[in-house]
């Protein structure tokens, strides 16, 4: 067995943590001298600490620590807490890192509000088949999921055209997103499951070529905004991302990324 200090050096938790979990009847030591009041830890006790460490570390409070440690948990049902928690987290943490970089954005329109260049363009485009899948999801980024069920729904017909997303929310929305996300293709093809094969109207767009990462898509927004609104036009119908360029996998913050933003508009 090892005295207090040596147990903590080695298994880098501090005395005074070691101390508190004893307290709480958390971590007791292996053995206390009578005489002395030194505690010592016996190795057995590394399984117990490395669980109290984890579950802390992944938000559990000492007290629910403490029932599921002295509770009838089994080490499979520990693993699929830890999962099940460490998969809440990291949502968390996509969703702080999604909302610094639209933090980042808006610093860098309003540094740019009297700068920007005005790159929109009004043009004609044709009749579009597309291979997609419309869904409510839970947020614009979470459109990333669609593709892979376009993909398997198209099987062997899968072509090799431009990836496609369609908002069809007549308003910005935090949560409950009304996307289609699919594929252009050259002429109808046969597809499975929820994917649907279609021909997208003609339209007068007012477009806009982004190159950059897709957090900084506000940048491209903000100009055709600006252009819509000074030019006597109004949106016309659900708004197109066409993704002219990106790398795999497929990141939000990826600066090598060009995408095209159609606007069906029409005058006022």
């Amino acid at each position: 067995m090892l005295k207090i200090g040596d147990f903590s050096s080695l298994a880098q938790i501090s005395v005074k943590t070691l101390r508190f979990y004893d307290e709480m009847g958390l971590l007791c030591p292996s053995h206390v001298n009578a005489a002395s009041g030194y505690r010592y830890y016996s190795v057995d006790l590394l399984p117990r600490l490395h669980r109290i460490l984890a579950l802390k570390d992944l938000g559990f409070s000492l007290d629910q620590i403490a029932k599921v440690l002295n509770g009838n948990v089994t080490g499979d049902q520990l693993r699929g807490m830890l999962i099940l928690r460490e998969a809440e987290q990291r949502e968390r943490v996509a969703e702080e890192q999604f909302r610094l970089a639209r933090l980042q954005a808006r610093l860098s329109l309003i540094e740019k509000e009297n700068t920007m260049s005005n790159d929109v363009v009004i043009k004609e485009v044709p009749p579009q088949w597309i291979a997609s899948i419309r869904e409510v999801i839970p947020s614009y980024p979470a459109i990333g999921r669609l593709y892979g069920a376009v993909r398997e729904g198209l099987g062997p017909n899968m072509p090799a055209g431009l990836s496609v997303a369609i908002w069809h929310d007549p308003e910005y929305k935090e949560k409950d997103v009304d996307a289609e996300a699919g594929f252009y293709l050259k002429q109808p093809v046969a597809a499975e499951g929820s994917v649907k094969v279609h021909e997208l109207p003609s339209a007068t767009v007012a477009s806009i070529i982004h190159k950059g990462s897709y957090n900084r898509l506000s940048e491209a927004y903000d100009s055709l905004l600006r252009w819509i609104g000074s030019n006597g036009y109004r949106v016309a119908a659900p708004i197109r991302e066409l993704y002219l360029q990106m790398s795999l996998p497929v990141r939000l913050d990826d600066e090598s990324n060009v995408t095209e933003i159609q606007v069906p508009v029409a005058k006022q």
